[in-house]
């Protein structure tokens, strides 16, 4: 029986991809903040049949990362998979952003994955087998205006990744990394996120609806792919940005603080999360059920791109031979 342990799993792609584990006969250890939101989520697993735990976590204090993980194997067994998913952000322009606001979403985005890794890793190095996800971002390869603590914490993510996969390639070991690449999804981060803009922030169009995540990170846990690339506007920034970064930058800033907002005045009584959960149970979506999208073609293909290629080469080769004739 799998046992997979989600940051994050409280709201958001984490709750969506909780509950996708559970679908899958998997029994799922919820680290989060927000102890009602937690016992929401448990509900939800034990609804489709399957265990819960609920670990009450602050991902940004390694001690607590460590005693989430231990309570998940001593309640539902060994950890199989692990998902790193919990972040924190502050959508304003560098200027106006503060150390201890760089520092906590550094702490909650990039140094929650690395304490969650490391733990996983004390547990699975001894078994010599388990899966550790990470949920990444087209962010991780191409930064924006307005999201540089976001974009600076994922960046940093493929670096460690990557300097830990040739460490665990080097010691022969079978534990798996895998990092799925996220396009702009609709999740209540853009409700709760701390916000120094004049208007309300959105996710960059397309969007795409958390479910898409959470498909994409259980199909990354059982199959041997080093990334997985989510929707074509996730294909599209990476590879536009490796083969013409100045023209990204100067479209970037052109277009990018318009696309990320939306036409409603900031709330100046909102309420963010940085530091402390924001109470109620918000769910898996955010505010634009409207305009998301509830899949992803290109993510379809691109789990099946070895039968598609093989196929295309077939074609191909019947098309040359009927040319020959």
């Amino acid at each position: 029986m799998t046992v997979v342990a989600v940051t994050g799993a409280s709201a958001g792609v984490g709750r969506a991809t909780a509950r996708a584990f559970a679908r899958e006969g998997a029994d799922v250890g919820l680290i989060a903040r927000g102890r009602a939101r937690l016992d929401s989520t448990k509900r939800e697993i034990e609804a489709a049949g399957r265990r819960a735990v609920v670990a009450e976590t602050d991902v940004a204090d390694c001690d607590q990362v460590e005693a989430a993980a231990q309570r998940i194997e001593d309640e539902l067994g060994p950890i199989d998979v692990w998902v790193n998913n919990a972040m924190a952000t502050v959508f304003a322009p560098v200027k106006d952003t503060t150390p201890e606001e760089f520092r906590r979403a550094t702490e909650v985005t990039y140094l929650g994955s690395v304490w969650g890794t490391m733990s996983a890793l004390r547990r699975m190095r001894e078994r010599d087998a388990g899966v550790i996800v990470q949920a990444g971002s087209a962010l991780a390869y191409r930064g924006i205006p307005l999201q540089a603590a976001y974009c600076g914490a994922k960046h940093a993510l493929q670096g460690f990744l990557e300097s830990l996969r040739t460490e665990l390639l080097h010691e022969g070991s079978n534990v798996r990394l895998t990092m799925v690449q996220l396009p702009a999804l609709n999740t209540p981060q853009f409700t709760w996120s701390r916000a120094k803009l004049p208007h309300s922030p959105q996710p960059v169009p397309p969007i795409f609806q958390p479910e898409v995540a959470a498909d994409a990170i259980v199909w990354a846990a059982s199959h041997p792919r080093r990334e997985l690339m989510v929707g074509w506007p996730t294909v599209k920034a990476i590879v536009g940005n490796a083969i013409a970064p100045s023209l990204a930058d100067r479209y970037l800033a052109r277009n990018a603080y318009g696309a990320q907002q939306t036409d409603q005045p900031v709330d100046p009584a909102r309420r963010d999360n940085l530091f402390e959960p924001v109470p109620g149970d918000q769910g898996a979506h955010g505010p634009f059920d409207d305009k998301a999208r509830g899949r992803s073609v290109q993510l379809r293909l691109n789990k099946h791109r070895i039968p598609l290629l093989v196929a295309l080469a077939a074609l191909a080769g019947a098309v040359t031979q009927e040319v020959k004739k």
